[in-house]
């Protein structure tokens, strides 16, 4: 697959397209529940909060937010105190909310899967540069500090 493709939001867009064709497809495996609505819309509105105040702690470390660049500091304030991964927390609760708002038991149930693609092709690999680039200081931060939530 071509660099330029094998990017996070490519693969959300992949997922939520997924998630959408089975909500259309297997329209058996569509639920209804009081709340739906609002429970979506919530579990979007944290993933875009995630992600910006991510997108903002980065900045002001000066640092990538790009995969498989070089981080020239490891980031573990703000909400890197709570995730080591926030901005691909805020892809997977955006996948989820969207599954929810759809309906999709089926494409509810993509979200492992999602979670882990992610840490296959691009945490894994982004902890490992850590690693080598911050050694004990961020195995100290890893140790606080959980992969997801």
């Amino acid at each position: 697959m071509k660099k330029w493709v094998d990017l996070p939001p490519v693969w959300l867009l992949f997922f939520l397209f997924l998630v959408w064709g089975l909500a259309r497809l297997l329209p058996g495996g569509n639920v209804e529940f009081a709340g739906q609505g609002w429970l979506a819309a919530v579990l979007a509105g944290v993933g875009v909060v995630l992600f910006v105040l991510a997108v903002v702690e980065m900045r002001r470390a000066q640092t990538t937010v790009m995969p498989r660049e070089r981080p020239s500091a490891l980031v573990s304030t703000g909400v890197f105190r709570l995730t080591r991964n926030p901005i691909y927390l805020a892809d997977t609760l955006f996948l989820l909310a969207w599954g929810i708002w759809w309906g999709s038991l089926p494409g509810v149930l993509l979200v492992p899967l999602f979670m882990r693609l992610i840490a296959r092709r691009f945490i894994e690999g982004e902890e490992a540069a850590l690693r080598a680039g911050f050694g004990e200081e961020f195995e100290a931060w890893a140790r606080r500090t959980r992969r997801w939530i």
